[in-house]
């Protein structure tokens, strides 16, 4: 039988001024916002891919993933790589905050309205931290047949 631990890491970061997180462990590495290429998508948050040493990664708007009104500002933006089991992909965001550890006395449940992937609302002193699913966010993309088209480019 395995223990819940008590306290866990998370990274905070921004998204059209609003505070959310995801588990550090699901964090590959945090890197400069550099524009993706564009691909063609019916997903309207997918902005495109990178390749992250030699490996091709979807990167998905944060706000528009979560269903908010992106403001089109990647000035101040950074990447967040996200692993969830198999999958990688990256998360523009705006500035990434801070790394927390916070108790399980400090994370609530998501109210039954909150979008499909909030797991919990973390309270951090006097602010409320929306802590995200990795899982829930990265989709499976099948992006096999772009990885020709983006080295021969």
């Amino acid at each position: 039988m395995s223990e819940v631990p008590s306290s866990r890491q998370i990274v905070v970061f921004t998204a059209v001024g609003e505070e959310y997180a995801v588990p550090i462990s699901h964090v590959q590495e945090i890197i400069r916002y550099t524009p993706p290429r564009k691909i063609a998508s019916g997903d309207t948050a997918l902005r495109g891919v990178i390749s992250l040493r030699g490996k091709i990664l979807p990167v998905f708007d944060l706000a528009a993933r979560i269903g908010l009104d992106a403001d089109g500002s990647d000035s101040h933006a950074s990447i967040v790589i996200l692993e969830a089991g198999e999958q990688m992909a990256g998360l523009i965001v705006g500035d990434v905050e801070e790394v927390v550890t916070i108790e399980n006395d400090q994370l609530d449940e998501s109210p039954s309205v909150a979008g499909d992937a909030i797991d919990g609302i973390a309270r951090i002193d006097d602010r409320l931290v929306l802590l995200l699913s990795p899982e829930r966010l990265i989709e499976t993309l099948d992006l096999s047949g772009f990885d020709a088209e983006l080295r021969a480019a």
